[in-house]
C-alpha cells in the first residue's frame, strides 16, 4: 500500500495542536514527542480519518514553518461532510476565510483558508451525486 502524509512545521505546536483540535475538529492519534528542549518533535492529528503529522520549528535541521508573507507552496485539501459546519468552526477559530464556502461544480461545495499557522486548506464536501462514486 502507497500512503502519502503530509508532515506540517508550526511555530508553536502546543498552541497548533489546540487550535486543529477546536477549530479543525481533530483528534491527537500520537502524542507529542517533546524533546528535551521543550520542542515538539513529532505529534499526529487526523480529523475523521486523515491524518497528519506535525513538528516545531528546527531550524538547524532545515525545519521552518510557512513565512506568510510569500504565499503557499502546498494546499492542503480535506474531504469534510459539512464545508459549511467547519467553514463556522475556523471563522470561531480566528481566521479569515480566503473562498467560500460556495457550490462549485463539479468539486461540490468548497472553502480556502489559511490557518493561524500558514498553511492553506481546501475544504471539498463531494456533490451528493459524487459522494458513493469514490470521488
Amino acid at each position: 500500500m502507497t500512503e502519502l502524509t503530509p508532515y506540517l512545521c508550526v511555530s508553536d505546536c502546543e498552541i497548533a495542536v489546540d487550535w486543529y483540535v477546536e477549530s479543525l475538529g481533530a483528534v491527537v492519534v500520537y502524542p507529542p514527542i517533546v524533546m528535551p528542549d521543550g520542542r515538539t518533535g513529532h505529534v499526529e492529528l487526523a480529523v475523521d480519518g486523515a491524518r497528519w503529522m506535525m513538528s516545531d520549528e528546527f531550524v538547524e535541521l532545515g525545519v521552518m514553518a510557512p513565512d506568510p508573507s510569500r504565499g503557499a507552496a502546498v494546499t492542503l485539501h480535506l474531504t469534510v461532510t459539512d464545508v459549511d459546519a467547519l467553514c463556522r468552526q475556523v471563522v470561531a477559530g480566528g481566521v479569515e476565510l480566503d473562498r467560500g464556502p460556495e457550490d462549485s461544480p463539479p468539486a461540490g461545495r468548497v472553502a480556502v483558508f489559511r490557518d493561524p499557522f500558514g498553511h492553506r486548506w481546501f475544504l471539498n464536501q463531494p456533490a451528493p451525486e459524487d459522494v458513493g462514486a469514490g470521488a
